[in-house]
Order: C-alpha cells, then sequence, then structure tokens
C-alpha cells in the first residue's frame, strides 16, 4: 500500500512539490503565540508561586484577556497546516511503513527529550502514573483532567497529532477521490462538521462537572478541545486545502487580506463564547491564509513569512514548542523567582524568555531533531545509495 494520491486525483506532477517556505515561517508565529498564552497566565508547577511578567494586576488581566485565545488558535492552526503540509509533501509511491518512519523521527526524538528533561528537572514530582500518559501521547484520550498536562505539558497535542498521522494513508485515498468540481463543497461540509462537534460539545456531552463561572464543564471541554477525533476535522480541512492550491483551482486572495481576516477573527474570539471561540471563528481564515500563502510561493512572490529570518526560526519552531515548559515552568522560577516587575521591566522579561526559549528550541532541533531525520527517517539502504550518487 502506498500514501500518495494517485496520479488520476491530482495535477500534481510526480516529482517532489516545491518547498512552502512562506508556511515554514508562520509556523514560528503560531509557536510564538502559544508560548505568550502560556507567559501571561499565572499558571504554576508544583508548589511554585504562579507570577505574571507584570506587577500591575490591571495590566496583567488586559493581557491575559488578550492573549487567551492565542494559544487555541494558533494550536487550531497546527492542525490545519499539518494536514496541507503532509499532503503536499506525500511521495508517489512511498510506502507505508517509510512514512510511519519519517512522522514517527519527526516527532519522537524532540518528544522524548523534553518529556525526559521535564520530568527530570520539575514535572517528576507530581505527575501522575509517572508521566507514563504523556510520554506513550495518549492522555488526550482521557477525560481524566489530571492527565492532560502531566510532564511536559505542551506535549499533549502531539497525542491529537500522531492519531492524524496513523489515519493518514486511508484519509488520502479517500480525499484523493474526490473530484476537483467537488473539493469546495467538500471543504464547506467540512466547516460545517466543526460547527457539529461544537453543538455536540453543548448540547450533548454532560455538564455536570462545570464549575460555578465557567462556560464548559471540564467534559465538554476535553471533547471540543483536546479529544483527537473532534480535531481530526481540522487536520483534513488542511488536506483539502492542499487538493485545491494542486488542482489550480485556488482563488485569488492575497496572503494579506487573509492577514487581515485572521485578525478580525481573532478579536472576535475575544467575545465569541466556547467553545466555538477555539477553533470554529478562526479556522476559516487560518485555511484562507495557508493557502494564499502556499499559491504566493508557487508563484514566486516573496512573503514576509517567507523571508531568511522568519525560515530560520520556522525550523526551530517545533523545538522552540516543545522547550517552553522547560522555560517557563523551571527556568523562569529558578532564576527568578516569583518577581513582577513594571511595565519597562515586565517586557524586557518577556523579550528575554522568548530569545531563551528560541535557543532553546534551536538547540533541539540541532542536537535532536535534525540529527534523527539524518540518521532515521530513511531506510539505510537508500540513504547509502544517496551518498554513493554521483555528485554527492
Amino acid at each position: 500500500m502506498t500514501v500518495a494520491m494517485s496520479r488520476s486525483h491530482t495535477d500534481a506532477p510526480s516529482e517532489r512539490r516545491p518547498d512552502l517556505p512562506a508556511l515554514t515561517g508562520m509556523r514560528f508565529i503560531a509557536a510564538l503565540l502559544v508560548f505568550m498564552s502560556h507567559l501571561v497566565f499565572p499558571l504554576t508547577m508544583a508548589d511554585q508561586d504562579p507570577a505574571t511578567p507584570f506587577s500591575d494586576p490591571v495590566l496583567s488581566e488586559r493581557m491575559m484577556w488578550f492573549f487567551f485565545p492565542a494559544g487555541t488558535m494558533a494550536l487550531s492552526f497546527f492542525f490545519i497546516l499539518s494536514g496541507f503540509v503532509i499532503t503536499w509533501s506525500a511521495r508517489p509511491g512511498e510506502r507505508v511503513r517509510e512514512y510511519y518512519r519519517r512522522r514517527m523521527v519527526k516527532i519522537l526524538p524532540n518528544h522524548v527529550v523534553t518529556w525526559a528533561l521535564a520530568m527530570l528537572l520539575f514535572a517528576g514530582a507530581y505527575t501522575p502514573l509517572w508521566g507514563l500518559p504523556n510520554l506513550l501521547l495518549v492522555n488526550a484520550f482521557s477525560p481524566d483532567p489530571a492527565l492532560w498536562g502531566g510532564a511536559n505539558m505542551p506535549a499533549w497535542s502531539l497525542g491529537p497529532e500522531m492519531f492524524f498521522y496513523l489515519l493518514f494513508p486511508l484519509l488520502i485515498i479517500l480525499i484523493g477521490k474526490i473530484s476537483e468540481r467537488r473539493l469546495w463543497p467538500w471543504t464547506g461540509a467540512v466547516v460545517a462538521g466543526m460547527v457539529a462537534i461544537c453543538l455536540i460539545t453543548v448540547f450533548v456531552i454532560s455538564d455536570a462537572d462545570r464549575f460555578p463561572g465557567e462556560e464548559l464543564a471540564l467534559t465538554q471541554f476535553w471533547f471540543s478541545y483536546m479529544f483527537p477525533p473532534s480535531r481530526l476535522i481540522e487536520f483534513v480541512l488542511g488536506m483539502l486545502i492542499a487538493r485545491i492550491v494542486m488542482s489550480g483551482r485556488w482563488p485569488r486572495i492575497g496572503a494579506a487580506p487573509a492577514a487581515v481576516l485572521l485578525a478580525l477573527a481573532y478579536v472576535a474570539t475575544l467575545w465569541v463564547p466556547a467553545p466555538y471561540d477555539q477553533s470554529l471563528v478562526t479556522a476559516v481564515p487560518f485555511g484562507l491564509l495557508v493557502g494564499s500563502l502556499a499559491t504566493a510561493n508557487l508563484l514566486g512572490r516573496k512573503t514576509v513569512m517567507g523571508s531568511g529570518p522568519m525560515v530560520w526560526l520556522g525550523r526551530a519552531s517545533f523545538g522552540f514548542f516543545m522547550t517552553q515548559s522547560v522555560v517557563l515552568f523551571y527556568l523562569r522560577p529558578k532564576v527568578l523567582g516569583a518577581a513582577e516587575y513594571g511595565v519597562l521591566g515586565g517586557i524586557l522579561l518577556i523579550a528575554g524568555l522568548i530569545l531563551t526559549n528560541i535557543v532553546a528550541g534551536w538547540l533541539l532541533f540541532r542536537l535532536v531533531e535534525e540529527p534523527a531525520m539524518r540518521r532515521w527517517s530513511r531506510p539505510r539502504n537508500v540513504m547509502k545509495e544517496t551518498r554513493q550518487a554521483p555528485g554527492r
């Protein structure tokens, strides 16, 4: 069984499709939004005192309000982008086991290293079940909130990603059978599926464990935000957008208008109630931005997201995402305690933590992710043939 769509279902040539640097740059922006959502909230680990960057409670409250949607919308972007990129990069004739090899090697080395660091430095003292649900990437399947954020907290989102990767060989066959003229109607149906998930969350899933003043009960939040099958729809949306771009049917929507629409959607999420604010409001603008940036790259247009510095940051974005718990929940309290600062001091602290996490993420990329991809992403016989090929 092979992974890629047959030639009859796409106009893409048989050779490898061109790189899309603007989408690489966008990865860092999304990772930064997740980082900021965790930085400005008074989250803490174990017996640490919660601290925000700013000592002014009014400013801290406004920062928390503004960045509240950042993490959730960025995660939705990652799921949509994953569907797009994996569909775009599907290699004609590649066997399923080789596809699985590449995806596992891309994720697992970074995950195992950061999980071990988190457990060793701070999380081992309080994480239940020795952190194994987090290590095995199954904690998102559990409605038990005690398991959701254990060990390396952001790694829970890799569980849904792994679920998507496992299903991709089947999904690509089904989506590859959709005729080009039906791609847009199917995309609309997928967005309607996201609406359905929200309605099921509100009207079907039990709210018996709702805390006073909270919009969603814990079980409702888990179902709409963490449960991998619920998030699969966003991945499929990205796959469909990739097929539309491949088919040449993407409309003439510039990246700038799509970015403006996304900014307006972000503002809307500040007032839209849960669970509609988690991904529904921003999914379409994100999809338009992904498709528009990809099309701009294919047409040879320069974009800010595709510039050299942004691509550099984008390459390290997965490492940046995976090291944030160590920087925020171990390194910061270890060095600064629970200190909070005025406006200038808080801004400098935020800039310093971002820079520190960029360095940590880049080190993880260079020392773990990149060597692992070189060593294990392809079978030994293929790597040997590549090294021995003329001109190498």
